[in-house]
């Protein structure tokens, strides 16, 4: 069983806690995306903890440097996981993983453009990472790349840590991603580009609950 996030990536606040409202009752993390955070700030995430108690948020920070002193805020404003880049420096991934430690949240390591995606696991889980992001970029999946390899690497390590997985992810691959070791499933565009997005949510989190 995996858990679904659904990525929010529109700029626009309203629209954002308009989508939200439609899926937050058929996924189990709301994820607010980089464009969508910085566009619109921790008055969006507030917003969004106030209206939907059951969800778990993610806010994707990206963190590049200051880890303990940008991702706070957000934790104590009611994140349950922020997001803080592997290719930034071990110092910056420990501080993130401080702050989540303070409040009893998690801290997730994206590896997005990291070389040794392996080696680089094996660190921030010895850090005390507790999710570890395989991301696939949009930019990334418009050059044909998809997650999967990425994902048999780090679940074949087997070190305890929870595995997400992003990156073009819809209803026809979701089963193969849960099936390859992913813990947390994210979805956006098969649902924010739905015609039904809560119909489409709902189905995603079927498939990834089986």
């Amino acid at each position: 069983m995996a858990l679904t996030q659904m990525a929010l990536d529109s700029l626009d606040f309203d629209a954002t806690i308009a989508l939200a409202e439609k899926v937050a009752p058929h996924v189990d993390i709301l994820e607010i995306g980089t464009p969508c955070i910085k566009h619109n700030g921790i008055k969006l995430l507030e917003t969004l903890r106030a209206k939907f108690p059951n969800n778990k948020i993610l806010v994707d920070l990206k963190t590049m440097d200051a880890g303990e002193y940008e991702s706070e805020p957000f934790y104590k404003a009611g994140a349950d996981i922020c997001v803080v880049l592997g290719v930034s420096d071990i110092g910056t991934i420990k501080g993130v993983i401080k702050a989540a430690n303070k409040y009893g949240k998690k801290a997730q390591v994206d590896l997005i453009s990291v070389e040794d995606k392996v080696a680089k696991t094996k660190e921030v889980a010895a850090a005390g990472a507790h999710i570890i992001g395989i991301h696939t970029g949009l930019d990334q999946q418009a050059a044909g790349q998809t997650p999967f390899a990425d994902l048999a690497a780090v679940a074949g390590l087997n070190l305890g840590v929870e595995i997400s997985v992003a990156g073009g992810v819809k209803a026809a691959t979701a089963g193969q991603v849960r099936d390859a070791g992913a813990t947390i499933i994210v979805a956006g565009a098969a649902i924010y580009g739905a015609a039904d997005p809560a119909a489409a949510a709902a189905e995603i989190t079927a498939i990834a609950h089986a």
